[in-house]
């Protein structure tokens, strides 16, 4: 339970199945697990108008002279995942606005279109470097259209993000292209430490804030400038996004062990099969001799699969996986104090505590 804050209690939200946080997106699509959706609090109205709001500016960026583009990037985009980032910038530009007249609502929309964007052409690279065959529960875009299509496909879409991008000034750009370049970095520098035993947990955080926090803090930082908010505030939301992501990514990697398929949409261990280093790994490299030889392995079959991702729970180190997260977790909570009280901050102490707890 996520513990009051100035008076009033932040609801908990539940992020099992698929992410009932955006069951307004029914608008464009139907939720499959009406029961979860239910049993989670509303959002506050106006992010909910934003939302679907969203949806349809990505359905309508997702077009292309080029029907193949347009199935490509609908494969993806369409086929859900959490918009965790649009609502972090959603629920960050209006729980900074405070007693502001909201003037800049519908910039924050595309500012948080152009985000997912940017994600979603991350992934579409990822799913080609590491040779993903499954992305969001179903066979990823390289295993259904092919690798060339797919790079072009994911470069379409970092065109359209930036598109979007050229309508703001100078600092909201820069923001967005420091991170485009520090996710580039990151997967470079998780390129050279794939297979490769002797990564540490200081090259892993290295790699997570370049891929991952960076395109959260970036978010968070945009939002509260479009809100109006005094350059420390600014500051401090950035803070948050970049916590925000840590705690993501380090829940992500306990769920690729510990995880349900069903739940995840993709196979458990796909870390260990693609030698990426996650922090489990990572931790556990140095405890077990054998997994270091299954981590380096390029030719793993599933029951190796399966025997490196138990010997990764015997050597105990998925509590402090999860005592990082909580960190990060409480870490971002603590920025969130500097928010006026609203619905917004009570929804957004809700996501960030869900985020490093989703059930597996």
């Amino acid at each position: 339970m996520l513990p009051a804050i100035a008076g009033h209690s932040a609801p908990v939200l539940d992020f099992g199945g698929p992410f009932s946080l955006i069951r307004l997106a029914s608008a464009v699509k139907t939720l499959a697990d009406s029961a979860a959706a239910a049993a989670t609090p509303p959002l506050p109205p106006a992010i909910e108008e934003d939302l679907v709001r969203i949806e349809a500016r990505l359905d309508a960026e997702l077009r292309s002279r080029e029907d193949r583009l347009h199935a490509i990037a609908t494969h993806l985009v369409a086929a859900g995942g959490k918009r965790v980032r649009p609502l972090v910038v959603l629920l960050v530009y209006h729980a900074s606005a405070g007693e502001r007249p909201l003037l800049r609502r519908a910039d924050a929309t595309l500012a948080a279109v152009a985000l997912e964007l940017i994600h979603s052409a991350t992934l579409l690279h990822d799913d080609i470097i590491d040779r993903g065959e499954t992305r969001r529960g179903r066979p990823s875009a390289p295993s259904t259209f092919g690798v060339a299509d797919t790079l072009v496909t994911g470069d379409f879409l970092f065109s359209r993000a930036f598109a979007l991008c050229a309508g703001f000034e100078p600092e909201v750009i820069r923001w967005a292209a420091e991170a485009c370049i520090s996710l580039t970095e990151g997967e470079i520098m998780q390129g050279r430490f794939r297979h490769n035993p002797a990564v540490t947990v200081s090259d892993y955080l290295e790699i997570v804030e370049r891929k991952t926090a960076s395109l959260f803090a970036a978010g968070a930082r945009t939002a509260a400038h479009l809100a109006g908010a005094p350059p420390a505030l600014v500051d401090t939301m950035g803070s948050c996004g970049r916590h925000l992501g840590l705690a993501f990514q380090m829940s992500d990697d306990l769920l690729d062990v510990e995880g349900q398929p069903a739940l995840t949409g993709k196979p458990r261990g796909v870390d260990l099969r693609d030698g990426n280093p996650s922090l489990p790994i990572v931790l556990a490299l140095a405890r077990d001799g054998e997994l270091a030889r299954l981590f380096a392995s390029e030719r793993l079959v599933a029951a190796d699969i399966e025997a490196g991702l138990a010997r990764i729970r015997l050597t105990g180190v998925l509590t402090a996986v999860a005592e990082r997260a909580r960190a990060h977790t409480d870490a971002a909570l603590a920025t969130l104090a500097e928010l006026p009280d609203s619905p917004y901050r009570s929804a957004l102490f809700a996501l960030t505590h869900g985020l490093a707890e989703r059930p597996s």
